[in-house]
């Protein structure tokens, strides 16, 4: 009971070790995280809250809703700190390794829910508007870079294969022609 004979607040009973442990789980997602998206949920149910998060696992990254106040207190001295003015109201944030991946599943489930509003987020230490996140949301992932890069190895190496290859079986036609020639 706190002085008065009043109960004592949800936010008093929460363990501050608790508290301290998901200030701790916060900090190490903003530092490790390519991009982390900030957007405003309110009106969502729980089902299209379990889609979001389900997009978001299969392009792998996640989705976290923390108390606002604990989340700027983890951003203080992170390189994406110029975030916190975004949290305010009910927050979501969703975050990938992958630069772009958590952008692009946000912006994709925005066009189709009109309750997931994103409010910006920041990529590094770059701060994003939801314009900025659009953008990076229309830039490649990273396994289609990759595909990509792959694909232009790929391709000149099959024509140097090629190129090489049919020099070979020229200048082989040609010594097997002079060899008759002489043989004649």
């Amino acid at each position: 009971m706190r002085a008065g004979g009043k109960p004592p607040h949800w936010s008093e009973t929460v363990d501050r070790a608790q508290k301290e442990q998901v200030v701790e789980e916060l900090g190490q997602i903003f530092e490790s995280s390519g991009v982390v998206v900030v957007a405003h949920y309110e009106g969502m149910t729980v089902a299209q809250m379990q889609d979001l998060r389900s997009r978001m696992r299969a392009a792998g990254g996640a989705v976290r809703v923390a108390k606002n106040r604990l989340a700027k207190i983890a951003l203080e001295g992170k390189p994406c700190a110029s975030i916190a003015d975004y949290l305010t109201g009910m927050t979501v944030l969703s975050y990938s390794e992958d630069p772009v991946a958590a952008a692009k599943v946000c912006d994709e489930y925005a066009k189709g829910n009109d309750k997931f509003v994103i409010l910006g987020g920041a990529m590094g230490d770059s701060a994003l508007d939801p314009a900025g996140v659009k953008a990076v949301a229309a830039m490649p992932s990273r396994e289609e870079l990759i595909a990509s890069i792959v694909g232009c190895i790929g391709a000149p190496a099959s024509n140097i294969a090629g190129a090489i290859g049919a020099p070979a079986s020229n200048i082989a036609g040609i010594l097997s022609t002079l060899e008759e020639r002489e043989a004649a």
